[in-house]
């Protein structure tokens, strides 16, 4: 199947009529994709301002790391299924155009970042690891975050 054909499909089926007919299940979606995303914003934050030490520096490390992926893997979630319903009622508009896909690019690669490099990495003992790799690695997490945050908001704009 073609992607365009998939996108067309999506606009058509039962996922993308009620975000079309429904104005409100559209609302209440978009709310809590934002919600999500001020969730997700907020643990970023909070574990890469924790890894340069500008914050928290009276808690270990690994506690904040450990508790914020908790919530970012929940926000992670409701983004992700808030996106995909948002995304079905328009569609054929996001297949062409170029920041949806600048999203989606700067979104596989954050999920990427996270899961196969900072993750594995702030499992072992903070203590262990190179300080300038530690942030290295905040500040890599929130330039790619950032980028998710600043494509998203210019789908509305184009």
């Amino acid at each position: 199947m073609e992607l365009l054909s998939f996108f067309e499909w999506a606009e058509t089926s039962l996922l993308g009529s009620i975000g079309k007919n429904y104005g409100g299940v559209y609302a209440i979606g978009q709310s809590l994709h934002l919600m999500a995303l001020a969730l997700l914003g907020g643990t970023v934050l909070l574990t890469d301002l924790r890894l340069l030490n500008v914050m928290l520096r009276d808690v270990p490390s690994e506690q904040v790391t450990e508790n914020a992926h908790k919530w970012f893997r929940v926000a992670l979630v409701v983004i992700m299924a808030t996106g995909v319903f948002m995304a079905a009622a328009v569609a054929t508009k996001l297949y062409y155009n170029s920041f949806y896909w600048a999203k989606m690019a700067a979104l596989a690669t954050g999920i990427l970042f996270v899961f196969a490099i900072k993750r594995p990495l702030l499992k072992r003992p903070h203590n262990e690891i190179n300080p300038i790799v530690l942030k290295s690695v905040a500040v890599a997490s929130m330039v790619i975050w950032f980028s998710v945050a600043a494509t998203g908001r210019w789908i509305g704009f184009s």
